[in-house]
C-alpha cells in the first residue's frame, strides 16, 4: 500500500485518541511496524480504535516504568506517533498480532481516561524544515552509508536500498532509516523527539556510521577465522592423508618416532620430579604441533637440553688424604697454603657427605700456576676439570643465559659447561675473575653473585631452562691477578688465597721438576737427548727473566729445546747437556742485567720495594740538586698520592737538615729533581716515602746509599713511618734482586709469617718507627 494511499485511509486524526503504551518499541512516522498486544487495556485499546477510526496513539515506556503493573502519564515519553491500524489479527491465547503505520508525530498533552482503556489529549507537531547545502550533504551522507549499510549486513535486502532512495521527503527518509538499522529503542525515541531536521540527520548518520564500523570489522574477523579453519583444515586432512600413505607403505612417522625416542629418554633418566613435569608438559606441546612448525625445534632443543644437564649425576670424590696430598705435591712446588687448603676440604667431605663446595680465589701475578693447581686439584679429588675465562665478558646473558622468547636462546656459560661436565660436581675455574667488564648489555659481575653464594647456589636460576639448578656441590675457584677490580660483593663470597711470586731457588727447582721436562716431551725429544746443568739455568734466570712467576723462563728452556731438536732431527748430535755456554750460544745475549750496585754507587739514589699486577719489584728513586730557587720537578709518571709523598719528603728533610750536615738555607739557592725510572710505566701510592726521603737526603749531604739495601713504607710528615701492604711481593722482589738488607716498618713484622723462613733467611730485616733511624740505617758514612 503506497503511502499517498495510507494518508488518505487516515486523512483524519482527532485530538483525543486511545493510548498503546509500547515496551522496547518505538513506532515512527512513515513507516509500517509489527506490534503484538496482550494485556486487557490495550486490546480494549484496540478494538474501540477498530470500531471507530482505527487510529491509535503510541507511545515509548520509560525504563523505570518497563516493570509496573500500572502506568503513569509520567511513565511514558511525552512524544510518540498517531499510528493507524492497516491489519490484525487474533491469536489462539487472545492476544492480538497488528501491522500497524506511523502517521504523524505527536505530544501527550494529558491522560483523560485509565479505564477500561487509557485514553489521552493528543496535539500533532507538525514537522517542516527549511532546504539548505548543509541538509542536502547530510542527506546525501545519510543516502551513501545507508547503501553501505545494506552491502555489508546480512540481515537487509537489497530491495531496501531502492526503496530508500526512491523516497523524496527527506522525514520519511530518516524515521524509514531509523526503523530499519541495529540501534535501541531509547535512540529511535531521540530521533522521534528532536525537532529540527538537521539535528535528525546528524544524529542517525552517527548511528550508521557506528553499525556500518561493527559490520565491517565482524566481516573481516569472519573471513580471518573462515581462512584459518580452512587452512587448518587443509594441513589436518593432508597430515591424515600422509599418515595413511605411510601406514599402508608400513613406514612410521618421524615426529612420532622422535616423541617416542625423547620419551623413552625421559622414563630412564633420574630426574627430580619438577624437572620431570616441565619436561612432559613440553612433551605434550611438541605432539600437538608440526614438525614443520619452527616452535617444534624449539621444543625439542629445549628437551635435549632438560635431559643432558647432570641433575643429579654425582662423580664419587677420592677421599684417600694420603693418595690427594701426593698428587698435589707431585704436580706443584711449594704452595703450603693452598695444598693445606685442599687437603681439608677433603677431611671434612669424609667426616660430612653433604657439605657445600667451598669458593676459592687464587690471586696472584700471571705465571705463578694458578689455573694449572685448578687442574692438579680436580686431579687430587678424583673429579671432572671445568675451565671458564672470564677475562672480557660484559654480556650478562653469558651467565644467566637467554630466555627462550628470542631466536637463537641458549642456556649461559654455567650451564654449557655443566652439560659438558655430564656431573653436577666438577671443579670449575673461573679463569680471570678481575677482568670481568659491564656495559648496555648487563654486568656478568653482578650474575655472578647468585652463581658463588653457597647459600644462593643451590638453586641457581637460567633464563633459558627457567627451573632451579643445584650448583652447592660444584667446586668453584677463581682466579685473579689483583683483588682492585674485582667486584666488593663477589670479592666478599669468596675466601681468598694468595700465590707469591718465586725466588730464585724455587724457580730452579720448578725448572727442575716440572718445565724441562714438560719441554722435552713437547719437542719430541727424550731425556738421554738433553740435559740441564743448575748453573745453566740459574744463568737463563738471572740474564733472561725478570719475572715473578715462571712463564717466561718456560719459554727460553723452549727456545732451547726447539735449537736442540734441530741438531738431533739433523743428526748433527746425539746428546747434549745445556752449560752457561750453550745457553749463551742458543739464548743470545744477556737482556737483563744486575742494577742495584750500579745505580747506588752515587749520592741520590735509593732503593726502594714495590707492588704491581705481576708481583713485587725494585724501585729507584733519583734525587738531583742543581742551582736554581725553591724549585722542585717531579717526573717518572707519579700519581697525586706520590707526588705528595715527594713534597712531604722534602719537607721533613728540611726541618732535619742540621742533623746531616746539610745547609739549612740550601733551598734558597738549589733546585731539586725527583725522577723514578721506567717513566713510562704509570706509578702511584705511598710506600714509596722513606726511599724518597732517603734519595734526598742522600743528595744533600753527599753521602751514598748503601748499595744491597732496600725498604718500604709511608711516612708521615713529622717523621713517622707507617704500615704498607704487599711485604711478601716485596721481600720476594728484593730476594730476586740479591738485596742483604730490607727496611721495613714495625708494624709489618707480622706480615713476615706468611713467608716460609728458608727462603729469606740469607736476609737481615730491619724495623724502623721513624725516618731518622732509616736514614742512619741507609746512608753510608763516606761523602761524596
Amino acid at each position: 500500500m503506497e503511502l499517498t494511499n495510507i494518508e488518505n485511509q487516515f486523512s483524519k486524526i482527532e485530538n483525543t485518541l486511545p493510548l498503546q503504551p509500547l515496551k522496547n518499541t518505538v513506532v515512527l512516522p512513515y513507516t509500517a511496524t509489527p506490534l503484538v498486544i496482550g494485556k486487557k487495556k490495550s486490546i480494549a485499546a484496540v478494538q474501540t480504535a477498530m470500531e471507530k477510526d482505527r487510529i491509535i496513539a503510541t507511545f515509548l515506556i520509560k525504563p523505570y516504568g518497563l516493570g509496573k503493573e500500572e502506568i503513569n502519564f509520567e511513565d511514558i515519553f511525552s512524544v510518540g506517533t498517531a499510528t493507524g491500524i492497516l491489519k490484525l489479527m487474533k491469536m489462539p491465547d487472545s492476544s492480538l498480532r497488528l501491522l500497524v503505520q506511523g502517521l504523524k508525530k505527536i505530544q501527550l498533552e494529558s491522560i483523560i481516561q485509565t479505564e477500561p482503556y487509557f485514553i489521552g489529549r493528543i496535539k500533532i507537531i507538525p514537522e517542516i524544515y527549511i532546504q539548505s547545502d548543509r541538509v542536502t550533504a547530510l542527506l546525501r551522507s545519510l543516502n551513501d552509508k545507508f547503501q553501505r549499510l545494506v552491502t555489508v549486513s546480512s540481515y537487509l535486502p537489497d530491495e531496501l536500498g531502492v526503496a530508500v532512495l526512491n523516497l523524496d521527503d527527506p522525514f520519511s527518509i530518516v524515521y524509514m532509516i531509523a526503523s530499519i538499522i541495529n540501534i535501541k529503542a531509547e535512540e529511535r525515541q531521540k530521533i522521534l523527539e528532536l525537532e529540527e531536521l538537521e539535528d535528525k540527520l546528524q544524529l542517525l548518520l552517527s548511528f550508521l556510521n557506528k553499525e556500518v564500523q561493527i559490520l565491517e570489522l565482524g566481516g573481516k574477523i569472519q573471513s580471518e577465522v573462515a581462512d584459518e579453519i580452512s587452512k587448518n583444515q587443509r594441513e589436518y586432512y593432508l597430515r591424515e592423508q600422509m599418515k595413511a600413505i605411510k601406514k599402508e607403505l608400513g613406514e612410521g612417522g618421524t615426529q612420532d618416532t622422535e616423541a617416542k625416542e625423547i620419551q623413552e629418554q625421559l622414563d630412564k633418566l633420574d630426574l627430580p620430579e619438577e624437572v620431570r613435569k616441565v619436561a612432559e608438559k613440553e612433551m605434550q606441546r611438541m605432539e600437538s604441533i608440526s614438525n614443520a612448525s619452527p616452535e617444534y625445534g624449539v621444543i625439542r632443543t629445549y628437551l635435549d637440553w632438560l635431559m643432558d644437564l647432570p641433575w643429579r649425576v654425582i662423580t664419587q670424590d677420592n677421599l684417600d688424604l694420603a693418595k690427594a696430598e701426593e698428587i698435589l705435591e707431585h704436580d706443584h712446588y711449594d704452595l703450603k697454603e693452598i695444598k693445606e687448603r685442599i687437603i681439608e676440604y677433603l677431611a671434612v667431605r669424609k667426616l660430612k657427605q653433604d657439605m657445600k663446595g667451598p669458593i676459592l680465589c687464587f690471586v696472584g701475578a700471571p705465571g705463578v700456576g694458578k689455573t694449572s693447581l685448578g687442574q692438579s686439584i680436580a686431579k687430587a679429588l678424583g673429579r671432572k676439570f671445568l675451565r671458564m675465562s672470564l677475562g672480557g665478558m660484559r654480556d650478562e646473558a653469558e651467565i644467566r643465559g637467554h630466555r627462550r622468547t628470542y631466536i637463537g636462546a641458549m642456556p649461559g656459560k654455567i650451564l654449557q659447561n655443566m652439560r659438558r661436565a655430564k656431573t653436577n660436581n666438577p671443579v670449575f675455574m673461573l679463569d680471570e675473575i678481575d677482568k670481568v667488564g659491564a656495559d648496555f648489555r648487563g654486568d656478568p659481575a653482578s650474575a655472578l653473585l647468585e652463581v658463588l653464594d653457597p647459600e644462593q647456589n643451590v638453586s641457581f636460576m637460567d633464563h633459558y631452562v627457567d627451573i632451579p639448578f643445584d650448583l652447592s656441590k660444584v667446586l668453584f675457584i677463581a682466579t685473579a691477578n689483583v683483588l682492585q677490580t674485582i667486584h666488593p660483593a663477589l670479592k666478599d663470597r669468596m675466601e681468598i688465597l694468595r700465590l707469591s711470586g718465586y725466588i730464585n731457588e724455587e724457580k730452579i727447582n720448578i725448572a727442575k721438576k716440572f718445565l724441562i721436562p714438560k719441554q722435552i716431551h713437547a719437542h719430541g725429544l727424550i731425556e738421554e737427548q738433553i740435559s740441564f746443568q743448575e748453573e745453566a739455568i740459574q744463568n737463563i734466570i738471572l740474564n733472561y727473566t725478570q719475572e715473578a712467576g715462571v712463564r717466561n723462563l718456560e719459554r727460553e728452556i723452549a727456545k732451547i729445546c726447539r735449537k736442540v731438536a734441530y741438531k738431533v732431527a739433523g743428526a748433527e748430535l746425539k746428546n747434549i747437556e745445556v752449560s752457561q755456554v750453550i745457553a749463551r750460544e742458543y739464548l743470545g745475549p744477556p737482556r737483563i742485567f744486575p742494577e742495584t750496585a750500579r745505580r747506588t754507587a752515587r749520592p741520590g739514589v735509593a732503593t726502594g720495594l714495590a707492588w704491581t699486577e705481576s708481583g713485587g719489584d725494585i724501585l729507584f728513586i733519583e734525587a738531583l740538586q742543581m742551582p736554581g730557587k725553591k724549585g722542585l720537578t717531579i717526573t717518572g709518571q707519579l700519581g697525586d698520592v706520590m707526588q705528595e709523598s715527594v713534597k712531604a719528603s722534602l719537607s721533613y728533610i728540611r726541618s732535619i737538615a742540621h742533623r746531616y750536615g746539610i745547609n739549612e738555607n740550601f733551598f734558597e739557592k738549589s733546585d731539586l729533581h725527583i725522577h723514578v725510572p721506567a717513566g713510562a710505566i704509570p706509578k702511584d701510592g705511598p710506600s714509596a716515602g722513606t726511599a724518597i726521603a732517603t734519595a734526598i737526603a742522600s743528595i744533600l749531604s753527599g753521602r751514598a746509599v748503601k748499595k744491597d739495601i732496600a725498604m718500604t713504607g709511608e711516612i708521615t710528615l713529622v717523621g713517622i713511618v707507617l704500615p704498607v701492604g704487599g711485604i711478601k711481593e716485596k721481600v720476594l722482589a728484593a730476594k730476586r734482586a740479591g738485596i742483604k738488607t730490607v727496611v721495613l716498618p714495625s708494624r709489618n713484622k707480622v706480615d713476615l709469617e706468611e713467608i716460609s723462613p728458608e727462603l729469606i733467611s740469607d736476609i737481615n730485616f730491619l724495623y724502623v718507627d721513624r725516618v731518622d733511624e732509616v736514614l742512619d740505617i741507609a746512608l753510608s758514612d763516606k761523602l761524596n
